[in-house]
């Protein structure tokens, strides 16, 4: 395996256990109000809006049409190539008092200012109980994938390492939404499709860390579990560090690189990743501990004969 160090002596993670979980709680607390009173500043996708598709006879600049509809009063326009780089997908929420055929009127109006050539090859309203019917799938989404993960990890490992999974995991999607719900970034499709990756992600991190856990309990005689899992988690904190700091390297290119379209994408996964491998590190194991794991538990008991039985 490769390695970025080797360290001789465990780093004591676990003295600072207290204060992670602290740090945590204080975050999760802190996010659930924010999403209780500002709530998330949901996009077309979840509220329902106009859908239009425009056409041009050259490559589409998609930034000079996002800036033009800006400049026009539209600053909250989706705009994003769709199928080739002539085609263009323009996404605005529902206004009140104007109807779906009269922005799409006035919007063709501004583009054609900017380039007489645009062509409007069609025109569709999203009414918002088909946002409301998303925004609920994805919630119903991150449950079922939430009770999938502590079935799993209660089966591979113990019910506490699945209890401590689950906090951390849970620790890195309220600290995405709440940072989501504090800058009032759009919130759409593609930030949840990132939700759902970061927990993918995290809980990946945590299971490396656990099952270096269990190898531990099962090969020492000791019942130092603090001691234990500080061992566990130096072990394992190089390749902790690779992955993660891979997998952020690739996601920063599409922050910077990948445009507005992959722009909330990126940045929930960037966020992620470094909540994720904290959390992974410094949040899941404490909780295992404290719900009382020990040796004990990885051990095999011998099964008594019964009595009469032949040997």
């Amino acid at each position: 395996m490769i390695e970025l160090f080797h360290l001789k002596r465990d780093i004591p993670f676990m003295r600072f256990a207290r204060s992670t979980i602290f740090f945590s709680v204080f975050f999760i607390v802190a996010s659930i109000a924010l999403l209780a009173t500002k709530g998330l500043n949901l996009g077309v996708d979840f509220t329902g809006g106009t859908v239009m598709e425009v056409s041009y006879p050259q490559p589409a600049n998609v930034n000079g049409i996002r800036e033009h509809l800006a400049k026009a009063g539209y600053p909250e326009a989706s705009v994003q190539n769709f199928g080739t780089s002539r085609d263009v997908l323009v996404r605005l929420p529902v206004k009140a008092g104007v109807t779906s055929a009269q922005l799409s009127e006035k919007l063709m109006v501004v583009l054609k200012q900017a380039d007489p050539s645009v062509l409007l090859k069609r025109v569709e309203f999203v009414g918002p109980q088909v946002g409301k019917e998303l925004f609920e799938d994805g919630a119903l989404a991150l449950l079922v994938v939430s009770i999938g993960i502590a079935l799993y990890l209660a089966l591979r490992f113990e019910w506490r390492f699945a209890a401590g999974a689950i906090f951390a995991t849970a620790h890195d999607i309220f600290i995405v939404l709440g940072a989501w719900s504090l800058f009032q970034w759009e919130f759409s499709l593609t930030v949840l499709a990132a939700v759902l990756a970061i927990l993918g992600d995290s809980v990946n991190d945590t299971v490396v860390v656990f099952d270096r856990i269990r190898e531990n309990f099962k090969k020492t005689r000791s019942n130092d579990v603090a001691a234990i899992m500080d061992n566990a988690k130096t072990a394992t904190l190089s390749r902790t560090l690779i992955t993660s700091g891979a997998t952020q390297l690739m996601v920063l290119a599409m922050l910077f690189l990948g445009g507005e379209v992959l722009y909330g994408f990126a940045l929930a996964l960037t966020i992620g990743i470094v909540v994720g491998t904290y959390s992974s590190v410094l949040v899941a194991s404490p909780i295992v501990m404290w719900l009382g794991v020990s040796r004990e538990d990885f051990i095999k008991k011998a099964v008594k004969p019964e009595s009469g039985a032949m040997v």
